[in-house]
């Protein structure tokens, strides 16, 4: 869509919205002018949320379950390209109208109903915030301990939890270089993640290029990649590979969701859907490349699998023993997790609580709610339950985007009246503020993604949640709306 044919579709924008109890400043749709980011911007925030230690190691768990290393890759890019479909989809209504992902839901679950999907979304949000938080943490403190010999000795035997006040206070400093973005805005995010973004990709192809020369040429480090593959692997490709495409899935499944919190800001529907498929498609394969061929090559230079790059450029700092290699090995590790961390992770939760009392809670606010969060939960006890719950969580939202896009695409076919999503008594305001239909088809598809695990028969369900949850979800929902589908806005009755 092009500046003037998005004019052309805001001309609802034209006349202010009626003041009231459920728009801000932060949650009113995005004006002309406030559409700045073209197709580099929103491909480097791809890139941005991409390069991250949990991609690097993500080939690891599916070599391990059996597959072989390029079988790993293709995963991940059938996984993405699946993913696309529904994020350029919701991406469409945030261009298209300027407006966030709670406003987005009000057209479906109703005004009011609209906090049941965007605090859902916050939640698995405030929990993968705290685990990214604790994980650039212990980068800090990892690195620290290299730089500075005494860091590891602060505050003697001291222990919370099973650590000591390094672990903290580097958790704290990390925590507090998010909490400066949340701060400063949605342009400082936009900021962050363009100039990072080549910094993450030059990083990660110098890592490559080490390892090659290292050990004599990529072609001999994939010749040795099969090692990396334990004996114990299922040999069973497709029992292997199918489970882990819908864990792909449901990696950005909850980016589906609120990814117009960020496209309402993007200059036109083409900057939008190219600059995802650009950054999302061929960032997140290469990165999981370079994590196999690094990790291959540990193997030939020590005898072991070295997964984790934190421990590889603890190792080869320590090696070197230069402070120089250090500090960039820390900044480049802290700016592939503060970029992952902001935009996946922060500002979902962070339009989510303003969504629920927007005269009382601005999107500052509502990002330090999430922060805040991310300590309380105390990621550093309980990483691993987080993690594993957090997977299947994620899945299981597959449900909302089921309704959302049903909404969208099927019943209102792309347009939607701005003013009524804004006022307590237009059409999305259904009975009560809810639309029961969409919550009856959210909660059908999370059952049946979940029977999944009351038969070994049924098992399919539950391993492919995302998908079973989405057309189930999809397919109540259009059932339960069709008879009401002539009263909603058609093209050429908007609003």
């Amino acid at each position: 869509m092009t500046i003037p044919n998005m004019q052309r579709d805001m001309v609802e924008l034209a006349a202010p919205l009626p003041p009231g109890p459920l728009v801000n400043a932060d949650l009113a749709p995005t004006g002309i002018g406030q559409r700045t980011w073209n197709v580099w911007h929103i491909a480097s925030l791809w890139i941005g949320m991409s390069v991250c230690i949990p991609t690097y190691m993500l080939a690891a768990s599916m070599i391990a379950a059996g597959m072989n290393w390029w079988q790993s890759l293709v995963a991940i890019l059938s996984g993405n390209m699946i993913v696309l479909v529904p994020l350029v989809i919701s991406a469409h209504a945030g261009t298209r109208y300027g407006i966030p992902f709670p406003v987005f839901a009000r057209a479906a679950f109703g005004t009011r109903g609209a906090h049941i999907p965007s605090l859902l979304r916050a939640v698995v949000a405030c929990g993968w915030f705290g685990i990214q938080t604790w994980i650039g943490g212990l980068a800090i403190n990892a690195l620290l301990g290299i730089l500075w010999p005494t860091w590891s000795a602060l505050g003697g035997d001291w222990r919370f939890m099973g650590y000591g006040l390094p672990y903290f206070l580097s958790f704290l400093l990390f925590w507090a270089i998010n909490l400066y973005f949340v701060l400063a805005g949605t342009e400082s995010i936009k900021w962050l993640e363009t100039l990072s973004a080549p910094f993450l990709i030059i990083t990660g192809l110098a890592l490559l290029g080490w390892a090659a020369g290292k050990v004599g040429g990529i072609g001999t480090i994939l010749e040795r990649a099969d090692a990396l593959r334990p004996a114990t692997a299922r040999a069973s490709f497709f029992g292997v590979f199918v489970p882990w495409v819908t864990a792909m899935v449901g990696y950005w499944a909850t980016l589906s969701l609120n990814i117009p919190d960020f496209t309402r800001y993007a200059k036109s529907q083409r900057d939008q859907a190219v600059g995802q498929a650009l950054g999302l498609l061929t960032t997140m394969p290469l990165f999981a490349f370079i994590g196999v061929a690094v990790t291959s090559a540990t193997v030939m230079l020590y005898g072991r699998a070295i997964w984790n790059p934190v421990d590889l450029l603890a190792q080869l700092t320590a090696e070197s023993r230069s402070p120089l290699l250090g500090i960039v090995a820390m900044v480049a590790i802290l700016v592939a997790t503060l970029t992952t961390n902001i935009a996946a992770n922060i500002v979902a939760p962070a339009n989510g609580f303003a969504n629920l009392a927007p005269r009382r809670v601005s999107f500052r606010l509502g990002g330090v709610i999430a922060a805040a969060i991310g300590i309380l939960i105390f990621p550093w006890k309980l990483l691993d339950m987080y993690q594993a719950w957090l997977i299947t969580y994620s899945g299981l939202l597959g449900a909302v985007g089921g309704v959302i896009m049903c909404d969208y695409l099927v019943i209102r076919r792309g347009v939607l009246s701005l003013r009524d999503l804004y006022t307590e008594d237009g059409i999305y305001t259904y009975v009560g503020g809810v639309n029961r239909h969409a919550v009856v088809a959210l909660v059908a598809g999370i059952v049946v993604a979940l029977a999944g695990l009351t038969h070994p028969g049924l098992r399919f369900l539950f391993d492919e949640a995302w998908f079973s949850a989405t057309i189930v979800s999809f397919g109540v929902y259009w059932w339960l709306m069709r008879r009401e589908a002539s009263g909603v806005p058609r093209a050429g009755a908007r609003g």
